[in-house]
């Protein structure tokens, strides 16, 4: 009972509703993850490269106006705005995916969503950080990707019960994306009448104990060795496309990367409270030598047992890494510059998950499904390991 009682202390208006909203909006996209990489190749005949090509554009795009949207929302100290417009244009993006004829249309259908993302994301997790208290940021943090898990655990289920509706033989990908445009305005319109502007952020002798700069040695040694793992760590449409290639069908596909989500969701909220209890970094070493031991796995599945396991572990790496990442970021920066510091960290990663998923596409065409994911795994462990070493040294107590 105690356990639960502390889950759910520092869960505030704002971080309630904006875990709704990231819900909502994940039901959007992740009705489409899934099936994207398969009508671009099914459907419109693009190879692996160009797949590759679009997660990277799309990514890198985001990852720049991660940069420019934290320092835009820090210099108008404002965050609800770029949180408006962000979601606002990833809601538009969904009914435009409709009208692909070409790979081309598929990949400024992705840059609209990108730009959305970029906009929205640096000032969203200042908000979150700057509405409630430090010792619950981690917590807080697992909350908000436990919904947008939820969401993206829901999205492929809905994908799957139209698809089921449709004839087998020539699925009607495009009413997917249309549908995909009401969970989208949902979630805006959450965001626009139940989720507050927080007040001012706080200079930095108002919160002395936080860094006054956002590019702090700490925080650029922190990305530097978080780096070392995301220049390998390249779109998840390469576990779906090894699931396809193993002899998946569509359906099972979707209920695989369901399943993900759905342990994902589950751990997200547990795991930032462990964080909060006995370390971020800790619990994040954790989920890289996790992310590792799954790569490895996917580097040699050869069977569908082995596929289906290998993504429910998937969702121990999301849990007790990704939300945390920010909870750690939120340490190393103060209330007036952490939409620069987050858009910094989440900018640097995006540019690099470019990086991770064009040479991820070149590895599996030019030398085998394997290589990609052998890539990530080594990253995975070094890094780990590089941060193990760091925190031991620096003696850091979050």
């Amino acid at each position: 009972m105690t356990f639960f009682k502390d889950m759910k202390t520092g869960l505030t208006r704002n971080v309630t509703f904006l875990g709704l909203v990231s819900g909502f909006t994940d039901i959007s996209s992740e009705m489409l993850y899934p099936i994207v990489p398969i009508f671009l190749t099914s459907v419109l005949g693009a190879p692996m490269s160009v797949v590759g090509l679009i997660e990277g554009v799309a990514e890198s795009t985001a990852s720049f106006l991660k940069i420019l949207g934290g320092r835009w929302s820090d210099k108008a100290g404002k965050r609800k705005p770029f949180v408006v417009a962000g979601y606002g244009l990833s809601a538009v993006s969904k009914p435009i995916l409709a009208l692909a004829a070409t790979w081309h249309f598929v990949l400024f259908s992705r840059f609209i969503d990108r730009v959305g993302k970029g906009l929205r994301t640096s000032a969203r997790d200042a908000l979150i950080a700057n509405s409630i208290p430090k010792e619950h940021w981690g917590k807080a943090f697992g909350f908000h990707r436990a919904m947008d898990t939820l969401g993206a655990a829901i999205g492929p289920l809905v994908a799957l019960l139209m698809l089921n509706t449709m004839s087998p033989a020539a699925p009607n990908y495009r009413l997917i994306f249309m549908a995909a445009f009401i969970p989208a305005l949902l979630g805006v319109l959450v965001l626009v009448y139940f989720v507050k502007e927080a007040a001012p952020a706080p200079g930095p002798a108002q919160d002395a104990s936080a860094p006054s700069a956002a590019m702090t040695s700490d925080f650029k040694t922190f990305v530097a060795l978080y780096a070392i793992f995301a220049v390998a760590n390249s779109s998840d449409v390469f576990l779906i496309m090894k699931a396809k290639s193993a002899g998946f069908s569509t359906t099972h596909v979707i209920l695989a990367y369901t399943g993900y989500n759905l342990v994902y969701a589950f751990l997200a909220a547990p795991a930032g409270w462990i964080a909060d209890k006995l370390g971020k970094i800790k619990t994040m070493i954790f989920g890289f030598l996790v992310f590792s031991a799954v790569y490895f796995g996917f580097s040699i599945a050869d069977r569908g047992w082995m596929i289906w396991g290998l993504f429910a572990l998937y969702g121990f790496y999301g849990a007790f890494n990704e939300g945390i990442a920010k909870a750690v970021i939120s340490h190393l920066s103060s209330g007036h510059n952490r939409a620069s510091a987050m858009g910094y960290f989440q900018g640097t990663m995006g540019l690099l998950t470019f990086f991770a998923s064009t040479m991820a596409g070149l590895l599996w065409t030019k030398f085998s499904p394997a290589a990609p994911f052998l890539a990530g795994a080594v990253c995975a462990l070094i890094s780990a390991a590089a941060l193990a070493i760091w925190t031991r040294k620096k003696r850091l107590d979050f």
